[in-house]
């Protein structure tokens, strides 16, 4: 307001006629009421400029804050543990003796490592946490301990196996299921001072059991299911073999374009033909973009940013917008360290996310190409359909 003599006047000076001048000034004023472009531009770059001095200088702490804020709009979980991985943070699961609910530091021999927050688990309350860390005192020793002493339901306890959360008491996740499956909802009071004392569960003594070990793709498929994040192994390291194998179904494909990770896209020359694959992990169709989209796979070493022109959209429209696992053929655009793939074919590889988390069978070959001994059936694990557990597992972040 303090402009609006100064505004008005010059319009006059300049022979404009004072009602026209007023209703001018009045247009302007109202976008100023929530315009403010330079002021939010300020502040916007304020919080870049700490954020990415935070990221500089203390990566272990700013990784551990994300987590902590969860959900956000753009970075999943998984992307934020990896990212942190890169720069030689070492991350360390939930666990039922040392996570508190937030995730946290913890001294490691590389300095700090971040410990993952029992919040991290889908499905796990804050209420069920805040029992088990106020009972657990210098720690646990066992399954039926944590259930007598934080009264923690079978239910709950079976949550934290599916979560590979007894490593400090050196229990599988098939193990500590296992030992789990026998606990009741509830301890009965009346039995605690003696089941204490015994050192034993109301049930008494178990027979031991020798459980065969769950195969790395299903531990893989389990960490997701609970975690949405693993740090075992990358599935696209185990589906390696398979994609390197499977034909490409894009016509005249040139020799030159065989299928490469993200990272040896660094290598490739600009305009060269190549083919990517690799999780999605968001599209971008920003209505500025005049209907390109933006698309991010990640693979076992890296992302690659893949852009699908409006042609080639309407041509792969589905695999597009239904893929969990892309391959893309198509040529590589360099400006300095930046790349993006742009696209000239799209295959829809979701189906080899399916067998993921099957047992290995006899005489099968892992990622490596090492031969897997025989060895006993395993119990059944829970399952779901196919196209269910590709979306559940691996679902993409899209914005439109």
């Amino acid at each position: 307001h303090t402009f609006r003599d100064k505004f008005i006047a010059g319009m006059k000076a300049n022979g404009y006629d004072e009602d026209f001048a007023g209703r001018c000034f009045r247009q302007i004023e109202g976008f100023g009421d929530y315009g403010f472009p330079e002021s939010h531009a300020a502040s916007f770059a304020l919080l870049v400029y700490v954020s990415a001095w935070l990221k500089c200088h203390y990566p272990v702490v700013f990784a551990a804050a994300l987590l902590n804020s969860q959900p956000l709009g753009f970075y999943a979980p998984a992307q934020i543990v990896r990212d942190a991985e890169e720069h030689g943070i070492a991350i360390l699961p939930p666990d039922v003796n040392h996570s508190e609910w937030d995730c946290a530091l913890e001294p490691h021999e590389t300095g700090l490592a971040l410990r993952l927050g029992l919040r991290q688990i889908k499905g796990f309350r804050q209420e069920d946490s805040d029992w088990l860390v106020a009972a657990r005192g210098n720690g646990d020793r066992d399954v039926s301990a944590i259930w007598r002493r934080a009264g923690l339901g079978s239910s709950v306890l079976a949550r934290l196996a599916r979560a590979d959360a007894f490593g400090s008491i050196e229990l599988s996740r098939r193990n500590a299921l296992w030992a789990v499956t026998g606990l009741g909802e509830k301890p009965l009071p009346l039995f605690d001072a003696v089941s204490d004392m015994a050192g034993e569960g109301e049930r008494g003594e178990e027979p031991e059991f020798i459980l065969p070990p769950m195969s790395i793709g299903a531990e893989v498929v389990e960490d997701y299911t609970m975690l949405r994040l693993t740090l075992k192994c990358h599935p696209m390291r185990l589906l390696r073999p398979a994609l390197t194998a499977l034909p490409s179904s894009a016509p005249s494909t040139p020799p030159t374009a065989r299928l490469r990770s993200a990272k040896a896209l660094l290598t490739v020359q600009d305009g060269a033909a190549v083919s990517v694959a690799g999780l999605v992990l968001c599209r971008q169709r920003p209505g500025s973009a005049k209907g390109m989209i933006f698309v991010t796979l990640e693979d076992e070493t890296g992302t690659a940013n893949v852009i699908v022109w409006p042609k080639s959209y309407e041509r792969f429209r589905r695999q597009v917008l239904t893929a969990r696992l892309m391959k893309v053929t198509g040529k590589l655009q360099r400006e300095g360290i930046v790349l993006h793939v742009i696209v000239d074919h799209v295959e829809n590889l979701s189906h080899l996310l399916d067998g993921l988390g099957e047992e290995m069978r006899p005489d099968s070959r892992d990622a490596d190409g090492a031969i897997t001994p025989d060895r006993p059936a395993a119990p059944p694990t829970p399952r779901r359909h196919p196209r269910d557990q590709a979306k559940v597992l691996f679902p993409s972040r899209d914005f439109h």
